[in-house]
């Protein structure tokens, strides 16, 4: 796999870690999802414009980052410890790139600190299941960590990474990244977010936004279905949902030169209008 280039910097501040590659353009802070991590995003980072201000952050209980006090955090939480982090790092306002459950953090975090975000992208929503915090898991969730437990990280990433693919044999170096990521977790953090994703509502923290947001998804995904994504769509007034062909649920990952181009596309016509007020597209 192709590593980060020497000018990426990795550090840990505020209790997180992260990586970041310096620009004087665009910052964007990239937030990852519930079976990845920071490095999931390098992929992507060759693609983004060179004068950018890159961030990727592990999330709380991710990588070398401290987990959180609560034993079932909810999105407050993590967007809380996103504010101490970017002001440790002295970054005020930032453009927000979350995927998966990092669309839930995205979210709150904009819902919370309105004028902190001037846009946002978000990609692969995950809406969450909206139960009371602190009740009994469902099964499903309840058995994701059973697996974990029973496999160990290495086997269970093996088990479900792949599905994270549109086409994980044909793409062997996607394939190989998110598998290294998902074996990553361990707890208290990945249980800390399958409890968070168990009680997320990204739909209501959506209705309480104004900044310019797109939506995008891939087609081959069959981790978060479109249903997801037009949820989220619906929430924001109908904000475009832009479908990349031939991605699964991992787009950084599998296909970063069409996110790319997407996330610039959008970017750039905010400066005239609102991401929310473009047509929908697929990206072939």
């Amino acid at each position: 796999m192709s590593a980060l280039p020497p000018s990426v910097v990795h550090d840990t501040i505020a209790g997180i870690s992260y990586w970041r590659r310096t620009g004087h353009g665009r910052r964007l802070v990239c937030l990852h999802g519930i079976g990845s991590n920071a490095e999931s995003f390098s992929p992507l980072l060759a693609e983004l414009p060179e004068d950018w201000d890159v961030i990727a952050w592990n999330a709380p209980g991710y990588g070398a980052s401290e987990p959180l006090g609560a034993d079932w955090p909810v999105e407050s939480d993590y967007a809380k410890a996103l504010g101490r982090f970017l002001d440790a790092l002295c970054l005020d306002r930032v453009t927000l790139l979350g995927h998966s459950l990092g669309t839930l953090m995205a979210a709150k975090f904009a819902a919370l600190y309105p004028a902190r975000v001037t846009e946002m992208i978000l990609g692969a929503c995950a809406c969450g299941h909206g139960q009371d915090p602190g009740g009994k898991l469902s099964d499903a969730a309840a058995a994701r960590l059973a697996e974990l437990d029973d496999l160990g990280a290495r086997a269970f990433a093996e088990k479900r990474g792949p599905r994270l693919l549109a086409d994980p044999d044909g793409k062997p170096e996607a394939r190989e990244r998110v598998i290294d990521a998902m074996a990553s977790v361990k707890q208290p953090g990945y249980g800390q977010a399958v409890r968070m994703l168990a009680s997320g509502q990204l739909v209501k923290n959506l209705k309480e936004i104004r900044c310019p947001t797109q939506i995008i998804w891939g087609d081959g995904d069959v981790v978060t279905p479109r249903i997801q994504s037009e949820l989220a769509s619906a929430a924001l007034g109908g904000a475009p949902i832009t479908e990349i062909s031939g991605s699964g649920h991992a787009l950084h990952v599998e296909t970063p030169a069409e996110l790319s181009r997407v996330i610039l596309s959008c970017l750039e016509s905010t400066n005239e209008e609102p991401c929310s007020d473009k047509k929908e597209e697929t990206v072939q």
